[in-house]
């Protein structure tokens, strides 16, 4: 796998030196088109002196067909040309959101701290901005070639006029450059505000619902407007900047212009240049405007193409989120799942044994010690002191493949896609309809297809935003049961549901789950009561052990009590 960029340049080199073939193919069409711009107003300096000043029909008719001729290959080398380059342009897009996307859905994961929208933010338009350096390069070469030829006509017409130029064009380019960093800075702050706005207002989306329930929609509102707002100054700053290059660029080309057909007219006047020379001079000097704006305008995109990627390539370096071990998983049954002394975070000294093929629940007074517990099993954090182990193998020993395929560890978040209820419960569409219906009835599912006339099939929105949080909770609990891990590990499955709906979905479990090796985190009293072994978790250790009904008889398991009944 190619190694990463480990800066901006880094990145935009590599986007020109795997796009090279076609870049190199774009380069000489467009090219070709800017040295015919460049001819057409040699053209028609040609045609004057040689076809309309001499009355000469014939002469009109062959420079007339050349000029025809000239035309002609200029339309079809930009169209041809600009297709070379949009196509190259959209390949390496794909290439980046591909390593963006890649990077971020690998197995180990990829820790970003950054919201979901900004990463979204950062696969479509960082990456767009960054492969737009392939056009600015074509571009800015034959923008360099225009004025290249057009600097040759003018030498063989009038070395003096030539001199002006050849000084005059890189002043103004100089001049230009000078704003090119300040506008760089600016990119970047709007590209961050963009991305941060972004990534609040589809966290928004996707929680609506819950903060209408709680009230809290007017507070994020609020919260999401401050940070629009951020972005919108950013980006009037930004533009500002940009306007100030594209400004000074135009009021140096034109005072540049102005002097160089002031120069021309002069020696016109003086009969150094003959009325032909006088034409194809004034159209170069004009001409000279359009390089030189193309060379602005590309010097700000890639200012803006340089801020993206530098946002691109912090995210592509961003560490995995879990560790990827050597060694390969021994078991093939149920596994066993052991933290011997566990010390790290809020836990201190957790010892806890999870027997294979039986469902045990475990109930934490510290949300953050369940946090910590839920990351040693997924094998993003190594216990400060003592092992994780599952059969028997430290766990962050294991390969992530290996593991994952042992063990599922599914958090209490619920992410859903854009698809139908069938497509989220079953994305790989493994399961037989039998099989379907029976996980959707053991996980309560199945009242959330029959609210629908398409039953398993019906449309489920991006992140499941036309679904209540209870029905969330149970399409993504259908979803771990359906992967039917030989090693499962839950996370408060049951916290957005009623009573009756959590006794089913008990039920189901165990039923389903029997045989299997299962850990549920909860509180809840009809999971406790159908697992095979409770453990009560306080002070970040082990402090009563047992079934859920003898636990609450306990003289000496009070704290217990406390917290599952509170």
């Amino acid at each position: 796998m190619e190694k990463a960029p480990a800066t901006s340049a880094a990145l935009v080199r590599r986007t020109l030196r795997r796009q090279r073939r076609p870049l190199a193919a774009s380069l000489v069409i467009i090219g070709l088109w800017q040295v015919c711009e460049a001819m057409v107003p040699v053209m028609i300096g040609v045609v004057v002196d040689r076809a309309v000043a001499t009355g000469d029909p014939l002469a009109f008719v062959l420079w007339g067909g050349a000029t025809a001729l000239l035309f002609v290959v200029l339309g079809l080398s930009f169209r041809f040309g600009a297709r070379i380059v949009l196509r190259t342009r959209t390949v390496e897009m794909h290439r980046i959101r591909s390593e963006i996307s890649s990077h971020v859905l690998a197995p180990a994961g990829a820790r970003t701290g950054r919201p979901v929208g900004e990463v979204l933010s950062l696969a479509t338009t960082d990456a767009e901005t960054v492969s737009n350096v392939l056009r600015q390069v074509v571009f800015a070469v034959a923008a360099l070639l225009g004025l290249t030829v057009s600097t040759v006509i003018l030498v063989t017409i009038d070395p003096v006029l030539a001199l002006v130029v050849l000084v005059g064009v890189p002043l103004v380019l100089a001049g230009t450059q000078l704003l090119a960093p300040r506008l760089a800075r600016r990119s970047t702050v709007q590209l961050e505000a963009v991305g941060d706005a972004t990534g609040v207002a589809t966290d928004l989306v996707r929680g609506l619902r819950p903060l209408q329930g709680i009230g809290g929609q007017d507070a994020a509102l609020a919260g999401y407007r401050r940070r629009s707002r951020a972005a919108a100054d950013a980006a009037v700053d930004s533009a500002r900047s940009e306007g100030l290059l594209v400004g000074v660029a135009n009021g140096l080309s034109g005072l540049f212009l102005a002097v160089v057909a002031l120069l021309a007219g002069l020696r016109a006047a003086q009969g150094e240049i003959g009325v032909g020379e006088l034409i194809a001079v004034v159209g170069l000097a004009q001409f000279f405007a359009e390089p030189i704006r193309m060379a602005t305008d590309l010097i700000a995109d890639l200012a803006r193409s340089r801020a993206a990627a530098g946002r691109v390539v912090e995210l592509l370096a961003a560490p995995p989120l879990a560790e990827d071990g050597a060694l390969a998983a021994a078991g093939t049954g149920p596994p066993a799942l052991d933290l011997d002394d566990v010390t790290t975070g809020p836990l201190r000294g957790l010892s806890l044994h999870v027997a294979p093929g039986r469902l045990t629940a475990v109930v934490l007074d510290d949300p953050a010690a369940a946090a910590c517990l839920l990351a040693l099993l997924r094998g993003e954090r190594r216990p400060e002191a003592g092992a994780v182990r599952l059969d028997g193998t430290p766990l962050t020993d294991l390969g992530v493949g290996d593991r994952a395929a042992r063990l599922l560890v599914d958090d209490h978040g619920t992410d859903l896609f854009e698809g139908t209820l069938r497509t989220n419960v079953d994305p790989a569409g493994r399961l037989e309809s039998d099989r379907l219906a029976v996980v959707l009835e053991s996980s309560a599912a199945t009242d959330v297809a029959e609210l629908d006339p398409a039953g398993v099939d019906r449309p489920i929105s991006a992140d499941g935003t036309d679904l209540s949080g209870g029905q969330r909770q149970r399409l993504a609990l259908a979803r771990a049961l359906a992967a039917d891990p030989p090693g499962l590990v839950l996370h408060d499955p049951t916290t957005a549901v009623d009573a009756v709906t959590e006794q089913r979905i008990a039920a189901g479990l165990a039923a389903l789950r029997t045989g299997r090796t299962t850990l549920v985190l909860t509180t809840s009293p009809a999971l406790l009561d159908v697992a095979d072994e409770v453990a009560h978790v306080a002070d970040g250790r082990v402090v009563a052990r047992g079934r859920h009904t003898d636990l609450l008889t306990d003289p000496a398991a009070t704290a217990y009590a406390e917290a599952v009944l509170r």
